[in-house]
């Protein structure tokens, strides 16, 4: 083959070698699904036969002990895992809260829950990867159906506690599927935990739950399966806390020891916020302190600095605990659970489950522990997206990471603008592909021409140079 043609095919070949992976960004990033069963604590897998989870324990990873965030509610832990903050750094610090600064009061049952200003103190990470110009999708994940920062997820559902597991499921796997498809999923189901605290968790009533929870996940694993995503997408499995089991007999009534006419009952048992009335701070703090041996009163100041919580204005000036198992109330006339949580996170039975597999994970390995914040870096790893700063650590679980990809940095963008830069550049190498093809054609049509003098030859370099350049 002559010499020009030669080197016009190694030039042709580095191009296409540095055109294809322009071609093919899309495919190249992991694809990532997160799902919570809301109250699923971390022995239930244990405690029935649950098929489906020990499938996900023997194709992937499990972590026996996952250390959640105080307070171990729903809203804050659930912020938690898409943030990597823990409550006081993202600010959504109890199912019940109040701002002073805003002068407004927060509720999981109100409409108050669409106010973006109560998430905007944290960045979710569906907001980060549509940054990074890529899709992301939220079927009922807390705060994924609010405007964080004036953006949704890219497809998204309103929160409807009555639409079904499977229909959520099905809406996933059709956003992950055809044109368009997202890269990152986070999907929500309220059990077992509604079951955990109208029944209690040591119910043997809760063993059908259980078994119905691992018939639900067989389900989306079945769904992954016949739409060809089950071996492509990163699937983890987790909750947001555990459950106990409280009684009737272990209620602590506060107003046996302090008037209402004193402060406001802000946030509920078992961690109780209480905003004490304008000069009353004292008055309260006093009549509380040693009231009860079965509940710990704390100024806010004073909680403990491993709680993580105290660095925040909707913290409440103080903070009743009750110990693991007991019940605060104002007085026994409003409804009683026989399940729980919020409690101290360094306890067992507040403990969620946590299981993943997939491309990005190693196959039948258990790790000991790990913290809940950890799993935001986790997942920017796996995404190839940049974390933003957070309270967790990469390096506390790289080793659940069969190969550990390094997130490329993403510089910030007007929405849209990497997929028209991405058109740009697929355009410019198709044209820059096609003129190299004719030139190749050109001279194989020629090859029996003689070739070149040496003279010519030197004096075409610099132009092969210029031509690399560009």
């Amino acid at each position: 083959m002559p010499v020009v043609v030669m080197r016009k095919t190694c030039l042709l070949s580095c191009l296409l070698a540095l055109l294809l992976p322009i071609l093919s960004r899309q495919e190249e990033h992991s694809k990532l699904l997160l799902v919570s069963f809301d109250g699923f604590r971390w022995d239930y897998v244990n405690r029935v036969p649950t098929p489906n989870f020990r499938a996900l324990m023997e194709e992937g990873v499990q972590v026996e002990k996952v250390e959640n965030t105080y307070i171990t509610k729903t809203f804050p832990n659930h912020y938690t895992l898409v943030t990597g903050l823990h409550a006081e750094s993202h600010g959504v610090v109890a199912n019940e809260m109040y701002d002073p600064v805003l002068n407004h009061s927060f509720s999981m049952e109100g409409p108050e829950i669409y106010d973006s200003r109560w998430w905007e103190e944290a960045v979710p990470l569906w907001v980060t990867t549509q940054k990074a110009g890529r899709r992301s999708g939220a079927a009922m994940w807390p705060g994924s159906d609010v405007a964080i920062g004036g953006t949704y997820p890219t497809r998204y559902m309103s929160y409807n506690a009555s639409m079904p597991f499977e229909m959520r499921v099905e809406k996933l796997i059709s956003w992950f599927s055809g044109a368009n498809a997202i890269d990152f999923g986070v999907l929500y189901w309220e059990e077992p935990d509604e079951s955990g605290h109208n029944l209690g968790p040591e119910s043997s009533l809760m063993d059908v739950v259980i078994e119905d929870i691992d018939r639900k996940l067989g389900f989306l694993r079945e769904k992954l399966k016949r739409a060809g995503l089950y071996d492509k997408i990163n699937l983890i499995v987790t909750s947001d806390h555990g459950m106990t089991q409280v009684s009737h007999d272990k209620v602590i009534e506060l107003d046996a020891y302090v008037s209402q006419d004193l402060y406001t009952w802000v946030d509920k048992s078992p961690v109780v916020g209480i905003l004490p009335k304008k000069g009353k701070f004292d008055e309260v703090y006093s009549l509380l302190e040693n009231a009860n041996p079965n509940m710990v009163v704390y100024k806010r100041e004073d909680i403990p600095d491993y709680f993580h919580y105290k660095h925040n204005v909707r913290i409440m000036p103080i903070i009743i605990e009750a110990k693991e198992g007991w019940t605060i109330v104002q007085n026994r006339t409003g409804s009683f659970m026989l399940g729980n949580h919020g409690y101290d996170n360094h306890l067992r039975s507040m403990h969620p489950v946590f299981l993943a597999r997939g491309p990005s994970f190693r196959t039948g390995y258990t790790k000991a522990t790990m913290r809940s914040v950890d799993l935001y870096p986790l997942m920017c790893s796996i995404l190839g997206v940049q974390p933003l700063p957070n309270n967790g650590s990469l390096a506390s679980v790289r080793d659940l990471l069969m190969e550990t990809p390094t997130p490329r940095p993403t510089l910030p963008s007007v929405p849209r603008e990497p997929q028209s830069a991405w058109v740009l550049g697929v355009l410019l190498g198709a044209v820059l592909v096609v003129g190299f093809l004719v030139t190749f054609v050109k001279q194989v049509t020629q090859r029996q021409l003689p070739p070149l003098p040496l003279t010519n030859r030197e004096i075409s370099q610099p132009l092969l140079q210029e031509e690399l350049r560009l």
